[in-house]
């Protein structure tokens, strides 16, 4: 008889690798991502917080706000710099999407959909923190067009290719 995994075990395992994805494929195609005027950020681990709020509707709950609150500050304090941001802003656009997600069908688009919503979020909280802190210029159309839009794709990308394995790995593992 197989013994099966946590669900909470897969949750926390996914969640380092996602973390450290995250930078590893920054690092490794960075003059891919990040060519001027263009950059494309990987949210991996956004993406991992966002599935898990989605199929743990399902399972049980695994407390992913407070692991989003904890994944925030490290991931504030080793790449961004920007101590206090991402704190914030994966535990809100957590919650926001749960709540979208729960109110519509359970499916690969309603999932893209709320994915799209959450990267956009995201991205938007953390553009208008870098504003505050005087790190990048206040114009909207040069962020649309050379951070949000690239950002957006590549995300969604990811999510494409991630989403039913990552539904099935949860599935397999759900009591």
């Amino acid at each position: 008889m197989k013994r099966r995994i946590p669900v909470s075990v897969i949750f926390i395992v996914g969640l380092i690798l996602a973390f450290f994805l995250d930078g590893s494929i920054s690092q490794a195609f960075a003059s891919v991502l990040y060519a001027a005027p263009n950059s494309m950020v990987p949210y991996l681990t956004l993406m991992w917080l966002c599935m898990t709020a989605f199929f743990s509707t399902r399972i049980k709950r695994l407390h992913v706000g407070i692991w989003a609150a904890i994944i925030g500050f490290v991931f504030d304090s080793y790449y961004t710099g920007l101590l206090g941001v991402y704190v914030f802003i994966f535990p809100l656009v957590v919650y926001i999407g749960q709540a979208i997600y729960e109110s519509l069908p359970k499916n690969f688009l309603s999932g893209f959909l709320v994915f799209f919503i959450d990267v956009t979020f995201a991205i938007s909280l953390n553009w208008l923190a870098n504003i505050f802190v005087g790190q990048v210029e206040p114009s909207a159309s040069i962020f649309l067009v050379n951070a949000l839009a690239p950002t957006l794709a590549l995300n969604l990308f990811f999510f494409a290719i991630c989403y039913f394995p990552i539904e099935s790995l949860y599935a397999r593992h759900r009591r």
